[in-house]
């Protein structure tokens, strides 16, 4: 049986190893958990899962990073891969900003940091039954 991907992107490493814990505690071995430390990493990383038949399903990003935001690297990611569905971390702007700029709000939410783990798995099991 396949699983579908879960990629974590932010530029800190401390956010990506709290991330990745606090997702495999809920999920177990539901999702293969990818790391990324920046956009540009993240979409050669999702090529390269797609290269061996794993499906992104979501990509968790936080905002404010060096190069290209959060909401560049869903919208682009988005656009080769429509099925992807994103979560924006965000603690620089508020929700309702971002989701002005986010081009599919319907399949892009956003969490002000700091996250709270109910309000990140809420939105991955609400987006996985859309």
């Amino acid at each position: 049986m396949s699983r579908d991907a879960i990629v974590c992107v932010d530029d800190e490493a401390i956010i990506l190893i709290s991330l990745i814990q606090e997702l495999k505690d809920h999920y177990g071995g539901r999702f293969i958990f990818e790391t990324a430390m920046s956009g540009e990493e993240a979409l050669d990383l999702v090529d390269d899962l797609a290269d061996e038949g794993i499906r992104t399903a979501f990509i968790i990003t936080d905002w404010m990073m060096p190069n290209m935001k959060g909401d560049q690297l869903l919208v682009s990611a988005r656009s080769k891969y429509p099925q992807l569905k994103g979560i924006l971390i965000t603690g620089q702007a508020d929700a309702e900003t971002i989701n002005r700029v986010c081009s599919n709000p319907e399949k892009i939410i956003v969490i002000n940091k700091p996250w709270r783990t109910e309000d990140l798995v809420a939105a991955i099991d609400t987006m996985s039954i859309r």
